[in-house]
């Protein structure tokens, strides 16, 4: 009986083992998936912010918890089961899904610069799609949905990316790295969007505070209840002013900024989509031309050559989402809203944008 239990207990031990070296050769693989999907990572956390720009602060946590939530679903509801639906019985599918996706993305994109350089046409534009008046209420779920809608995108290029670099992976492995990336890289964008948007409101709590910082106040003759700083306090206080004040003036240039880096980033990630997935169907010179581009000036640039043929890269497939945008805009306003709108057996509706 008690060898019996040894028996047992040991073999227990090798599964536990094996178990175990399973976990961490799972958690390696979602490390390196995380890693080649960085840079569309970057993009959705710089993309998010702009969701959120225009509310007020009391809201504005509210809706990083809502997109989160919703990137959450997308990735774990829809996008994963997919990506192991597709990669099991119909792989061939992928590439044009992920296509179709980033011309939506060049056609947000655009959209935007459409808006940002001419306005009052950009307003018949969506008077034409059928935008209307709404309450503020309605104006921020059509944010969230609207921002829900680029995460899924961006979203299905992380999973993508992600599936790819374990093509030989049992299913049930595929299905854990999928979910571990998808989780980690949710926390880690939102998370990030959410000190983001709040910096400004700790800005203005550090320069409004006049309470000792720390437990050294009390030694130093200050206190927790406000009572004159004193000692390393009373040195330290000008510079947590000094960095409120930064937070306060700075934040809203950076909001701007991320803005239209965002904007930028759904350009340049879907004319990406579009040229991989081109090279993919027997037409790469467009992307040979890219990459012989980029390694030109990245010799030319010896120091920054990583850095000089990203940038090439993404200004030209930027430039290539703006033209495919531009494209696209009036296929959605004269074909698609029309087609939705018999679809929906009602002539006078259109589709409802997400701006």
């Amino acid at each position: 009986m008690s060898i019996g239990l040894i028996a047992l207990l040991d073999d227990i031990a090798g599964l536990a083992k094996v178990a175990a070296a399973s976990l961490d050769d799972v958690t390696a693989q979602a490390a390196r998936a995380g890693v080649k999907a960085a840079g569309v990572v970057i993009d959705d956390a710089a993309v998010t912010p702009r969701y959120v720009v225009g509310f007020a602060a009391a809201r504005e946590l509210p809706i990083v918890g809502r997109i989160a939530l919703g990137s959450m679903k997308n990735k774990l509801l829809y996008l994963l089961p997919a990506a192991l639906a597709l990669s099991l019985f119909a792989p061939w599918a992928i590439t044009p899904l992920l296509m179709i996706g980033g011309a939506y993305l060049c056609y947000e994109g655009t959209e935007k610069v459409y808006e940002a350089l001419w306005p009052h046409h950009a307003h018949e534009h969506e008077r034409a799609i059928g935008a209307a008046s709404q309450s503020a209420e309605s104006f921020e779920t059509e944010k969230v949905n609207g921002a829900i809608k680029t995460d899924f995108i961006l979203s299905a290029e992380i999973m993508a990316i992600t599936l790819a670099t374990v093509p030989n992976a049992s299913f049930w492995t595929q299905a854990l790295v999928l979910a571990t990336v998808g989780v980690g890289i949710t926390a880690l964008v939102y998370g990030g969007v959410a000190l983001i948007v709040k910096a400004d409101d700790v800005g203005v709590a550090l320069a409004a505070s006049d309470r000792p910082i720390s437990r050294l106040g009390r030694i130093f003759g200050g206190d927790a209840t406000g009572a004159p700083p004193s000692g390393p306090d009373r040195l330290v206080r000008p510079l947590t002013k000094a960095v409120g004040r930064g937070l306060v003036l700075g934040m809203p240039i950076l909001l701007k900024l991320l803005s239209i880096v965002g904007t930028a980033a759904m350009v340049w990630v879907g004319g990406g989509i579009i040229i991989h997935g081109l090279e993919g169907y027997g037409l790469p010179a467009l992307g040979h031309a890219i990459h012989a581009a980029g390694e030109t000036i990245g010799h030319a640039l010896p120091a920054v050559a990583g850095l000089a043929e990203w940038a090439v890269s993404a200004a030209a497939s930027g430039l290539f989402g703006l033209l495919l945008g531009a494209a696209v805009i009036p296929f959605a306003q004269y074909v698609v809203s029309p087609v939705l709108a018999k679809l929906r057996k009602d002539p006078n509706k259109s589709i409802q944008h997400h701006s």
